[in-house]
């Protein structure tokens, strides 16, 4: 099939493009580089021995996806192309509703202009903001408490209204819970620019030496350790799911959103301790207050993806917290040290 992978330089797209070339899918990568590094794909195409088309160019450029779309003919698109820190959307927020909504928009238009019909988009569980109940299920009410989970919440909106209007569409809408984790090869993994937004890019930071100590805000709250607990998910696993959601695409039409994550928790602690047995290293923390914005808990209902989708999540924290470090300790510098 030919896929055509915006933002498959970053973090999670790069893990989706390799699993997509081991399955030997005809892909077309198109990312401006803004957070990621032509490094992971140089390094993608080795671990996959497979070639692939590569096209330098902003979601936002009409022009520039008319052109892409005109010589590449994509049968299916997997959108994972936007900014994505929660601190900085705060602060530029126009920025955020410019790259993620206005691209996507412009995105989806040269998919119709080129009979398109099937994209999988990257969304996030911040689209529920604070939880009314756990687990967080696909019926949860939509509450985004800051200005990236509110681009993701008008995008998914959009898909849907696009989805309704034009029959032959197909669309799935994955919510990410905490993607962590490294390709088992330590040849490809997360490599945030600056300071990390995330927790384990910053635990795996400590331990490689760049950072002095990782910052726990708050240990007062309603958890087994008093650190707010999260539902971690391998990045193998959410790239699982993406080629189980672009197969889904094939034989349905409409939209369905689903939840990615595997519906059990790890408090901050837990990962700190999973990822000191992992790597062998310690990792100081310093326990500050609550930061605004944090939940106690956020938790995965999975059962959808399980039943539409056919997909289950495998990997758990150890194997997590091993791939990362596995990532961190061989590339310390992330992809800046070749």
């Amino acid at each position: 099939m030919r896929i055509l992978v915006t933002g498959g330089a970053g973090y999670i797209g790069s893990h989706t493009l390799l699993q997509l070339l081991r399955e030997q899918h005809d892909v077309l990568v198109f990312d401006n580089f803004s957070n990621s590094s032509p490094e992971a794909l140089k390094r993608v195409k080795q671990l996959a021995n497979a070639d692939f088309e590569i096209c330098e160019g902003d979601i936002q450029d009409a022009g520039r996806l008319d052109q892409v779309f005109g010589d590449f003919n994509p049968e299916a698109v997997i959108h994972f192309a936007g900014l994505k820190a929660v601190g900085e959307s705060n602060e530029k927020p126009l920025e955020y509703y410019a790259q993620n909504v206005a691209g996507s928009i412009e995105l989806l238009k040269v998919m119709q202009w080129h009979n398109c019909r099937r994209i999988v988009f990257s969304s996030s569980a911040t689209v529920y903001g604070d939880a009314k109940y756990l687990p967080y299920d696909e019926h949860h009410p939509l509450q985004p408490a800051n200005p990236y989970g509110r681009t993701k919440y008008f995008i998914e909106e959009i898909i849907r209204d696009w989805a309704a209007s034009w029959k032959v569409a197909s669309a799935v809408l994955l919510r990410y819970f905490n993607p962590v984790g490294a390709d088992a090869s330590g040849r490809i993994g997360e490599d945030p620019n600056g300071i990390p937004n995330n927790l384990v890019p910053y635990i795996s930071q400590v331990a490689v030496g760049r950072l002095k100590h990782l910052n726990v805000f708050g240990a007062d709250y309603d958890t087994r350790d008093g650190t707010g607990e999260r539902d971690y998910i391998h990045v193998e696993d959410l790239a699982r799911a993406h080629l189980a959601a672009i197969d889904f695409t094939a034989t349905h039409t409409g939209c369905d959103a689903i939840n990615v994550g595997t519906g059990r928790g790890a408090t901050v602690l837990e990962m700190v301790n999973a990822f000191e047995k992992a790597s062998g290293r310690s990792v100081p923390y310093q326990i500050g207050p609550r930061r605004d914005g944090d939940v106690a808990r956020s938790l995965a209902a999975v059962e959808k993806a399980e039943h539409l989708l056919g997909w289950k999540a495998k990997l758990d924290i150890d194997d997590m917290c091993r791939s990362t470090w596995n990532w961190q300790s061989a590339n310390p510098e992330g992809y800046r040290q070749d």
